[in-house]
């Protein structure tokens, strides 16, 4: 058994590689320094696109001659070569992201906390503030004679004809002061003194007479907002100024933050990061109210109006006693929580607000009447497991993809048939229409600007491309614009003539082209940017396969083979990290070096196999919420599935397994290893979360819903509690200064291992590293490790 010193001592000694280990020999022309120095082996790609208001300039930052950071580069129509962008140049550029004005004549945006009225056809800028305050959100009044825009937690309007500038509302931090009242022995005391002096009671009346004065000749202004020591955020504006809507939060004093260490610093002096509460902890609760300036007045929106605001999730009949005299009831005495999020509002100044619930079930889409507060449902989504999916996210505080079409038509994404799709609903019938449908998701959208047709993202051709595409709202018609084979990631111009597309393939990375924005045009290509060093080496295109899981469902993943292929060969498994996140496709991937690192290994006889297991992204509803209450269920059988498709269909000797991963892959990696050992001879598990209780609420509570509420699905999905059953070889590697996926978890089920009298495992630190890691020999280091484990274990 390893006691607390030993595993200390072997810490400290891991932090050098063995001499041996360096020594490595590999049969392939790659080394694992090299792929692992990122982007400065790669080379370093295009990113941050965006359009000048010209509709001919194409700005992105990029880095070709390796500098220190990206520089911002630009190019036309004509496909020019790419020019850096100077210094000055950049900084009188328009802001990136602004708001037009219904004729699209006039643009708004802020910059360096300063607001700009932009002329599109002559391209002239006017400063509309110049301050040391910070101001921003600009937007068009309804009549486009205003601007609104926020400062110092309000909200101000700018009269565009004359320049004025007026506060409309007064939210103050604090309770308002309200006349103290006196004790007895002290109001027989103040008359007492004012019943035998005169000058007092003089001076007395004259004070009040000043007082009540200065109250009458003062200007009306809006009423003050007390808001005490809650938040204001999530505050909008109607577009007529009238309806100032907000949200309240009210925190606990002590939310439960965790704290974590950093050893190495330029102080030479321990430092502690302030890090996120653990699942479970308490949380904010909010209110949303409504401030009336013509009226000024405010009032807080009853949320008990909302339909299904007391149910309860079907989880908790689990903990219902089977001998319970009264039966299970599925409602709660109290509401339960929800965030009102800021409203979306039409010219004429209807609102539609997205109310999601705390414990991820519920999404509500309902008409808000601004003048009372009443709410009228439109669509509602409920899913025991938990409401996500492109375009409407997982984030309670995100409304998701949703607008106004025309002043009765509104459109949005629902999960509605198990995949992402967009509806329209007329908001006086009720009346929703599908535009979209099939066993594809819609991944985007963006309504033109004629508000004619939608332009979206899809995997319509397969889950494992995506291209851009072109719906008319009035026919249905869903034309594919984009060709090329992988993933395009389009901006679109500003008069929607052309699109700047960042493109790759599964070997090919990240570059810039320009296209018209019509189907069947040319795309051309006009950045260049991998390395020399690069295109040295030729990069295998994984297949794309599928087996068929426990279940019957089919899985698809990425197999890279050796050429020469020999049978009981050794093989090893891949597992993404994120959960909800997709690999197997045919674009670079943003686990590009693991993607090369497994060229790596097929250089030196491994086969490897990189799964989309159940709870990826990109396949619908019912695969995302697989792992709903067991993380470590289906999410894992499918990776045994796949060991069992490489034993059959190539030979794979069963004994020659191995497993890596991050994140969710080491989570995945250590669950394999302790609930069916003998599957994987060996494993890495790389910055893993080891007890899911003590990671963030927002991700945990989606998939497994609190630990106080659902401790059932804890023990099953957190490895802590099954390491007794470690049979195998197991490597763990996690950064020190971890705030993510934070060092503790890793020390925690290290102790649990020691006390188990466990041997066969090591643990690897990475003092200056994060959950991201940055330096490229902390990378190297890292997986030199995972290759050394392979070849000792596998071979």
């Amino acid at each position: 058994m390893k006691t607390l010193f030993t595993l200390f001592t072997s810490l400290i000694l891991n932090w050098t590689v063995p001499p041996a280990f360096s020594q490595t020999a590999t049969k392939s022309t790659l080394t694992i320094e090299q792929i692992m120095l990122g982007p400065d082996f790669v080379g370093h790609l295009p990113e941050n696109i965006f359009w000048g208001h010209d509709n001919q300039t194409i700005y992105f930052d990029w880095n070709p001659e390796n500098e220190s950071a990206d520089p911002l580069f630009k190019t036309d129509l004509s496909g020019s070569s790419p020019l850096k962008v100077g210094i000055e140049e950049e900084k009188n550029l328009p802001g990136r992201y602004g708001n037009y004005n219904r004729s699209f004549s006039k643009r708004l945006y802020s910059k360096n906390g300063d607001l700009f009225l932009q002329d599109v056809k002559t391209g002239k800028i006017q400063q509309i503030t110049d301050t040391y305050n910070l101001e921003s959100n600009p937007q068009f009044s309804g009549d486009e004679t205003k601007v609104f825009y926020k400062s110092s937690s309000n909200y101000f309007s700018w009269d565009i004809n004359n320049g004025s500038v007026k506060q409309l509302t007064n939210f103050i931090k604090g309770n308002e002061e309200s006349d103290k009242k006196s004790s007895t022995q002290q109001s027989w005391l103040e008359n007492d003194q004012l019943n035998y002096f005169q000058i007092l009671r003089e001076r007395k009346t004259y004070s009040e007479y000043q007082e009540q004065k200065q109250k009458d000749l003062s200007p009306d202004r809006q009423k003050k907002i007390f808001i005490g020591d809650k938040l204001l955020h999530n505050f909008s504006i109607s577009p007529s100024g009238q309806y100032i809507t907000y949200s309240l939060s009210d925190r606990p004093q002590n939310r439960g933050n965790t704290d974590v260490m950093d050893y190495v610093t330029v102080s030479g002096y321990a430092k502690n990061l302030n890090a996120r509460p653990k699942v479970g902890s308490e949380g904010a609760t909010y209110e949303f109210g409504i401030y009336d300036s013509n009226q000024d007045t405010t009032f807080m929106v009853d949320i008990t109006q909302i339909p299904g605001i007391y149910d309860k999730p079907d989880f908790l009949k689990d903990y219902h006693s089977k001998v319970a005299e009264e039966p299970f009831k599925d409602k709660y005495d109290e509401p339960r929580d929800v965030v009102i999020l800021e409203p979306v509002y039409s010219v004429e100044n209807k609102a539609v607000v997205v109310i999601r619930s705390m414990d991820n079930k519920d999404r509500w889409i309902m008409e808000l009447e601004l003048s009372n507060g009443k709410l009228k449902l439109l669509d509602r989504q409920r899913d025991e497991a938990w409401v996500a999916g492109p375009g409407i996210s997982s984030w309670n505080f995100s409304s998701g993809n949703i607008g106004w079409i025309d002043s009765k038509t509104i459109w949005f994404h629902s999960e509605e048939t198990g995949y992402s799709h967009l509806y329209t609903l007329d908001i006086s019938s009720g009346k929703k229409k599908a535009l979209t449908k099939g066993n594809y998701e819609i991944l985007n959208a963006q309504l033109s600007n004629d508000k004619k047709s939608f332009y979206l993202t899809s995997n319509k051709v397969s889950p494992a491309e995506q291209h851009f595409y072109k719906l008319s709202i009035k026919s249905g018609k869903m034309e594919q614009i984009t060709s090329l084979p992988g993933k395009n990631e389009v901006s679109i111009s500003p008069d929607e003539k052309n699109l700047a597309i960042r493109y790759s393939y599964s070997n090919k990375p990240w570059e810039l082209y320009v296209m018209p924005n019509e189907k069947g045009a040319e795309a051309r290509q006009i950045t260049n940017s991998t390395s020399e060093d690069f295109k040295k080496y030729s990069w295998r295109e994984p297949e794309i396969i599928q087996f068929t899981a426990e279940d019957g469902e089919k899985v698809s993943a990425r197999l890279y083979k050796p050429k020469q292929t020999t049978s009981n060969g050794p093989a090893v498994i891949f597992v993404h990290g994120a959960g909800y996140l997709q690999n197997v496709h045919k674009w670079w991937s943003s686990y590009y070096r693991e993607y090369m690192f497994h060229n790596f290994l097929v250089d030196n006889g491994y086969t490897v196999l990189d799964i989309d297991y159940r709870g990826s992204a990109g396949y619908g509803r019912n695969w995302r919420t697989g792992i709903y209450r067991f993380m470590g269920g289906k999410d894992l059988s499918d990776q045994i599935d796949g060991v069992k498709y490489l034993i059959n269909e190539h030979g794979i000797d069963p004994e020659k397994v191995g497993m890596y991963g991050g994140s969710y892959g080491g989570f995945i990696t250590l669950m394999a290893l302790f609930t069916s050992p003998g599957t994987f001879k060996s494993g890495a598990a790389l910055r893993s979360v080891t007890d899911w209780a003590h990671y963030n609420h927002g991700y945990t509570s989606n998939i497994l819903n609190t630990p106080a509420a659902d401790s059932i699905a804890y023990y099953k999905s957190s490895p802590i509690y099954h390491a007794e059953n470690l049979e195998d070889k197991l490597v763990m590697l996690h950064g020190m200064i971890d705030t993510n996926v934070q060092f503790q978890d890793v020390v925690r089920l290290s102790q649990r291992l020691i006390e188990l009298g466990k041997d066969d495992w090591e643990l690897a630190v990475f003092p200056l590293e994060g959950h991201g890691f940055k330096e490229p020999s902390s990378w190297a280091d890292e997986y030199k490790r995972i290759f050394r484990l392979f070849e000792e274990t596998l071979k």
